[in-house]
Order: structure tokens, then sequence, then C-alpha cells
């Protein structure tokens, strides 16, 4: 089993690493790019406009198909993800855990930026994927409501836990079995996204909050209260408030949910469904509270004193970006191999203390205390047992549920 090499660095070069971790302001930009929920092109046209491509409906999928592996004799990785969701060194332009896997393994990582959007990267590899050939890409990055499409229509491959064992021994308990892949047989985590409440304390001016009833009910902040633009956000946190579970509500509970925000809209107390432009009136004080992603919230904290955030006692919604190998991939244990090292402890922690997300590696807090004390210290990337215990999914629809859910909320929103 490889092991990071945590003697390695120098005080200084540990020191020098933490300077260029702390500079980050990562999280702003990723959120700002993902509009798309399972909304947009995708989800609105449903089973239909798959199957107009010649593609497979979802829940027909035929497996992963798999490649000869080149990965021995060709020792490079072919990694697409998310802009600015990889720890920088500013200075030299250049990431230092990919750096370190290339040098512990002589495996090259081409990594790529060119993931903008769930549904445009998903319009970009469509093609190849339904004809079954090579997307030039061993390792992508998408979001859960996409990963599980794209299990279910069998464009990516299972993985080989021989080649994962940090991944298998470390993923935290919260992240280990989701609906849309139990056991996590095609994927794991690259960062978890949870969704909360932020607030302005002296936009609040002494007002209370702690749920998402005192968000829709409180006369005093009409208004002056966001919603997200995501469906799975806003109507996840939504049915929690009303005690339904987002993993099994039904169609009839979703309804209801739209109905309270609906009656939140004609009132005037919902200001606007907003992306991630609801940070800068957070800020200023123009949304005195608001459903918000973790990872704004931990940048905006740092920036602002009046910005904080509350878990309600119902709970909160937490997705996650998955990696996976999609089929015809020319480098599957290369991939692997870059897949176990960052649930590793130390390049985990790295990773976590540039972006701060949620990080789903265990035993990641010691080594991110030696970077970031506060960053492992804080709730919203390292989930303490009380805060992951009140984490809950929202869970895998189908094709025809998706186009429903999302022509109500888009009615509801004015999209």
């Amino acid at each position: 089993m490889e092991q990071y090499e945590p003697d390695r660095l120098s005080p200084v070069q540990l020191a020098a690493t933490r300077r260029s971790l702390l500079s980050g302001r990562a999280s702003l930009t990723r959120r700002s790019l993902l509009r798309a929920s399972a909304g947009g092109a995708l989800a609105v046209g449903g089973a239909g406009a798959l199957s107009a491509c010649g593609i497979p409906p979802a829940g027909k999928g035929r497996g992963g198909v798999s490649a000869e592996d080149h990965s021995a004799r060709e020792k490079v990785v072919d990694f697409s993800n998310w802009t600015e969701y990889m720890d920088v060194d500013e200075s030299e332009k250049r990431h230092p855990t990919l750096d370190r896997f290339t040098r512990r393994t002589g495996i090259k990582v081409r990594y790529t930026e060119d993931i903008n959007d769930n549904n445009e990267f998903f319009g970009k590899v469509k093609p190849q994927l339904a004809a079954g050939q090579d997307t030039g890409r061993d390792i992508i990055v998408l979001t859960d409501w996409l990963a599980g499409r794209l299990i279910r229509l069998g464009w990516v491959q299972k993985l080989d836990p021989a080649n994962l064992p940090h991944a298998y021994a470390n993923l935290s308990a919260q992240f280990r079995s989701p609906d849309w892949d139990p056991g996590r047989a095609y994927s794991y985590p690259w960062q978890g996204i949870s969704t909360v409440i932020a607030y302005n304390k002296k936009a609040l001016d002494g007002v209370e909050v702690g749920s998402v009833s005192d968000l829709l009910d409180n006369p005093r902040l009409k208004g002056r209260v966001g919603f997200l633009s995501e469906m799975r956000d806003s109507i996840g946190m939504t049915l929690l408030d009303m005690g339904k579970d987002p993993a099994r509500f039904t169609d009839d509970d979703y309804d209801a949910a739209i109905a309270r925000l609906q009656k939140a809209v004609d009132e005037g107390q919902i200001r606007r469904f907003t992306g991630n432009d609801y940070t800068s009136d957070l800020t200023k004080g123009d949304l005195a509270a608001c459903i918000a992603w973790a990872g704004d919230v931990v940048q905006l904290k740092a920036d602002s004193p009046d910005v904080d955030f509350v878990i309600p006692d119902s709970g909160y919604l937490t997705s996650t970006d998955n990696l996976l190998i999609p089929n015809k991939a020319r480098h599957k244990t290369n991939a692997e191999r870059l897949i176990d090292y960052y649930y590793e402890p130390r390049p985990a922690a790295e990773l976590a203390a540039y972006i701060n997300y949620v990080c789903p590696v265990d035993g990641v807090k010691a080594e991110l205390e030696k970077i970031d004390r506060d960053a492992a210290d804080n709730p919203l990337i390292i989930p303490d047992k009380d805060m992951a215990a009140k984490s809950h999914a929202f869970r895998l629809l189908s094709n025809e549920e998706e186009t429903a859910y999302e022509v109500k909320f888009a009615k509801l929103t004015g999209a």
C-alpha cells in the first residue's frame, strides 16, 4: 500500500504550503459556475431528449465498458475538473498535490479545467459516450445527480477495489452508500457540498434565525430572504423543515413544499431565488438571511464579521461532486491510483485547506491542523458527529419526476 510521505516537507516548505493554500478563494468561483441542478436542457428534455439522440433512457444501462488499459506503458492520466477546484501554488502556477503524485508514481497528470456546468459538459461528452468511444478523459468530476445518470446509462466503469485501499478505508460514513451508487462501486466523492442557512447579523437587527420556518414566516424579514435557484437545495431544505426526508418524499410532499414557497413569494417574503450572487447581497445586508452553500459561507465569514451560519435542528442538505472513470478510458489503473491518492490524509488536507468544501476523507483533521487550525475546527469543512448526523441527501429522481419537478420549480422561481 502506497503511503504519503509526510516527513518530506521541511518546516519552511510547510509554511510556504500553508501560505499558498490559505490564499485561495476557490469556493466562490467553483459554485458561481455551477448554475444547473438537474434542470436546464437535460432535465426539461428528460428521457425524451435522451431517446431522441439514440441514447437509452436512464435505468436501462448495461454497465460500464472498459477498454485495453494502457496504464503500464503510458504513465499518464487525463483528469477533467471544474475551474478553481484544485490546490494551486499561485507564485509558480502549479498544483502541489498533483506534482507530488507525479514525483511519487512517475505518472504525469494532464489536468484540465474544462467543466463549467454539468449540463454543458454532458452535452460535450454525450456523443462519444453514446457511441462507445473514448472521451480522451480518464477522470471526470460530476455532481451526484448527473453522476447517477451516467451510471444508469452504463457510461462509466466499475472501480477496482484493489487499487483503492485508502479510498475504501478512509471514505467518511455519510458518503458511503448514496442511492444512485450503492457501496460506491462506480464513484468516489471529490468534495461534499453542504446547504445551510446563512445570515448577516447586522441586517437581522436582533431577529433570531434558526430554521427555514423563520425565513418564511417572520414578518420582520419580509423582502430580505433569499432561496437558491437550484431545485434540490431549496426544496430539500423546505422538505426537512416540514418534517419530510428528502431521501423518501412523495409527489404530494414535493407539491406541498412548492406551495409553501409559493405563498412566501406571493406575500413578498422571499426577495428572490439566486445562484451564487446571493453572496454580495448577504454581505451588503440586502439579504438578512438565505439558503446558502457552506463553501461560500467559509469564505464570507473570513471576509465579513457580520456573516455567519446556522444548521437547523431539522437538518441540512448535502450533495457531492464525484470522481468517475468514463467508458473506454485508456488509463484506468492510473486513474484509480490518483483517486486513491486523494484519500490519503495529507493530500486531502491540502486540498481541503485550499478549496474549503466538505472533505469526504476520515482522519484528515490532524493533517489539516498543521496547515490551518481554524479550517480543521470548522464543521463546514470537517463535520463533527452532530453535524454529520443532521446531513441528508436528496433522493434519486426518475426521468419523469425530474421533468415534472423542474417544470414546477421553474414556474415558482420565474425561470
